[in-house]
């Protein structure tokens, strides 16, 4: 006779073991949805600036404009180093719930800005800027702690895959409110009710665990694997962890912060400049019309989609490292063109079109690579500094997205004109091959468990 010995499930060999359930999939979607409608509204600011370029009750110059563009990535940086960390200490749910509050709020405040305010306006970019940094660094942690170790990769990627979506929706608006800024950017303040969706969601399993707070662990993963929690499995024992501070990530995880700042850095730099600067580009320097603009710009975005979908894809199939460095040298090959756009056919329409298929190129692969980039980052800290380690290294290298904007406005001057486009490009080309190598170095995490990194 034959005694079975098998042994019982633990809870995240439920997790690993079952197919994703209804409630896994609407955190998922609320992560989604969110990050599509915090980078809906900070792509608002680029078709909002177009208009303002040519508004002459504005006078805004072309330096004045990169300044505004710079103060989102400067929230940003903010953003994502403050909330990062805040998340490792107050919960995933209510940093996602804080962020939410700030950029709709802010975005709104916008509206109201006189005339000639582009001081005021760059203030509030910054405010919105630090909701928006924050929310994508706090999603990632929040699905990742929630689904199967096979598919992190590719669930945890679809957190930043359909943030194009955001710039999508934000041509469409643009082509509808035409020369009305005021309506385009009142739009970024609808996604103030994710709120309402968000209460239906508990906080992660494994920061409530990381607290001692066991039994609300237990009704998290019950939630999400719907099943009574008495038939959850045991969960894994948690050690005493260090306080998750800035100080132990310097000293413990230096390597891992390292290479997602400066990746980071590298990856954000180009497509952040395309993000805010490519309209005005397409629009004042290469004489295209707004209607034009805004549909070149619906291609971008699909472009990215298809780019983060593959990125996220492949992650799981090839490998982080890989999918880093294809993505990262085939973007730079799409700058190149677009820097090469006026030595090869001048000022003319044509080199304008020539410029649009090397964004188009470099925002489907350099871009598209952070259907990986965060998780991927995200996946170089254990458990307890996950957002912290993130957040700081993520900051750091988004700092490119203040220097991005601001160095090409103060390279423009007073106007927008095609012949600074060659150096700019060139170098934006060289950051993403040296970040697409930065990612050689980090730690492949294909398959890993959360516990085992």
């Amino acid at each position: 006779m034959t005694t079975n010995t098998t042994q019982p499930m633990t809870a995240l060999e439920q997790i690993d073991s079952r197919p994703l359930t209804g409630n896994q999939k609407s955190l998922i979607s609320l992560a989604v949805v969110g990050n599509i409608s915090e980078f809906f509204d900070m792509f608002l600011i680029g078709f909002a600036v177009n208009v303002l370029l040519k508004d002459p009750s504005w006078h805004l110059r072309g330096d004045e404009a990169g300044i505004i563009l710079a103060m989102s990535g400067l929230g940003t940086v903010i953003g994502a180093i403050a909330w990062g960390r805040l998340a490792d200490s107050m919960g995933r749910k209510r940093a996602f719930f804080w962020c939410t509050l700030l950029f709709t709020v802010f975005t709104i405040a916008s509206v109201f800005t006189p005339n000639d305010g582009w001081i005021l306006l760059a203030v509030l970019r910054v405010l919105i800027g630090v909701g928006v940094g924050g929310l994508n660094i706090v999603s990632i942690p929040y699905v990742q702690e929630f689904v199967p170790a096979k598919q992190r990769g590719l669930l945890a990627g679809l957190t930043a895959v359909f943030i194009p979506l955001g710039l999508f929706l934000g041509s469409v608006a643009s082509g509808l409110t035409g020369s009305n800024w005021r309506l385009l950017i009142a739009l970024g303040g609808i996604p103030i009710f994710l709120l309402v969706w968000l209460r239906f969601v508990p906080e992660s399993p494994r920061f409530l665990q990381s607290k001692g707070r066991t039994a609300e662990a237990k009704k998290a993963l019950a939630w999400a694997l719907e099943m009574p929690v008495d038939q959850v499995g045991s969960l894994p024992e948690v050690t005493k962890a260090k306080s998750a501070s800035y100080a132990l990530i310097f000293s413990k995880y230096r390597k891992s912060l390292i290479i997602v700042a400066l990746g980071s850095f590298c990856f954000i730099f180009g497509s952040s400049v395309i993000q805010s600067w490519g309209q005005s580009i397409l629009g004042a320097a290469y004489k295209f019309d707004a209607p034009t603009v805004a549909n070149l710009f619906m291609l971008v975005s699909l472009g990215d989609l298809l780019g983060r979908l593959s990125s996220a894809w492949l992650a799981d199939k090839i490998g982080r490292k890989k999918v880093m460095l294809i993505f990262g040298l085939v973007g730079a090959g799409g700058l190149l063109i677009s820097a090469g756009s006026t030595m090869l056919a001048g000022t003319s329409s044509n080199a304008g079109w020539i410029f649009f298929v090397g964004i188009l190129i470099a925002m489907t692969f350099g871009d598209g690579a952070f259907g990986v980039l965060n998780p991927f980052g995200a996946e170089q800290f254990p458990n307890e500094v996950r957002s912290t380690g993130l957040g700081l290294g993520y900051g750091i290298g988004a700092s490119a997205k203040i220097f991005g904007p601001w160095v090409l406005g103060m390279m423009f001057g007073a106007k927008v004109t095609p012949d600074i486009i060659p150096p700019a490009f060139l170098f934006f080309a060289v950051l993403l091959i040296i970040g697409g190598i930065t990612y050689q170095f980090a730690k492949e995490t294909k398959g890993a468990s959360l516990e085992s990194i």
